[in-house]
């Protein structure tokens, strides 16, 4: 797509082995832009870069390794060019109960999920003010109404709302732009491991009809690539979950109805297991931290 306003730009995804992260490479190429592609699984990363349409840059890190990043940062600078938009998108999850969670585990979502971002943003955010460009950070719906269960998963996402709205406000005046990216349920290997789980999939289930349903990856990738086009302040996909916004208030609320009614009769069912690292995304997390 030659007239997109990201033809010919540089950016960067993060989290790209897989899942949204490769989704958005994909699509972000078939608009015409030089992606560079960050993570886990170096293998992965260069087996999706092979598969774009035009150049692509595999590079692993670690996101919580600032100096990792920075090298990244560098590299993309010197192969494709200075970014025009940064997707700080790499995120792990787990459930359980936190009892029966391990902390460091919990610990570690949050600093993969939050500190993560923050240190994407620290790295690139020099190339952003150079090219008045946009970063884009990937929340959730868990960042509007919590869950239960979900506890680590939850807080980080809440977290990185709140970053990106600070971020927003200190960085307006020098020409780069923040979006949040707003995303219900998607199609990844994560959701999909969370299901094995019958109460977490039990959960889902008890949700509205709309905020149950499972989005394929491609059409939420698009719809944040639009985004990004227009340097939204927020996307939302799907796009009724801006909805979500007015009546967050009431959200907590609702949640522990909910929880209060389902979990007794699921825990009647058996003990409610704890997860740990959900996902390919996950494992190759806690593959890639010696001791872990």
């Amino acid at each position: 797509m030659a007239s997109s306003p990201l033809a010919e730009r540089t950016i960067v995804v993060t989290g790209a082995a897989r899942g949204v992260g490769a989704a958005l490479a994909r699509e972000l190429a078939r608009r015409g832009a030089r992606v560079a592609l960050i993570g886990h699984e170096k293998a992965a990363l260069e087996a999706v870069a092979a598969s774009l349409p035009g150049p692509a840059l595999a590079l692993e890190a670690d996101v919580t390794d600032l100096s990792a990043l920075e090298a990244a940062a560098a590299t993309v600078r010197d192969r494709l060019g200075r970014p025009s938009a940064v997707v700080a998108n790499a995120g792990i999850a787990e459930g359980g109960a936190l009892l029966a969670s391990d902390p460091a585990a919990w610990r570690r979502v949050i600093d993969v999920n939050l500190t993560g971002s923050a240190q994407t943003a620290r790295a690139f955010l020099p190339d952003l003010l150079d090219t008045a460009g946009y970063l884009l950070q990937v929340a959730s719906l868990a960042s509007i109404g919590a869950a239960p269960l979900m506890s680590a998963y939850c807080a980080s996402k809440a977290g990185v709302e709140a970053f990106a709205h600070s971020l927003r406000a200190e960085v307006a005046h020098r020409g780069v732009a923040v979006g949040i990216a707003y995303l219900n349920w998607t199609d990844t290997d994560m959701i999909r491991d969370a299901d094995r789980y019958d109460v977490l999939r039990e959960l889902r289930l008890h949700m509205p009809p709309p905020a149950r349903r499972v989005y394929p990856v491609d059409v939420v990738a698009a719809r944040l690539v639009r985004g990004m086009e227009r340097r939204r302040t927020a996307v939302y996909a799907p796009a009724w979950l801006r909805l979500a916004q007015p009546i967050r208030p009431a959200m907590p609320s609702v949640v522990l109805r909910v929880a209060r009614r389902e979990l007794p009769r699921l825990e009647a069912t058996g003990p409610v297991r704890y997860t740990g690292p959900l996902g390919a995304g996950g494992d190759a997390d806690r593959a890639a931290r010696p001791g872990s």
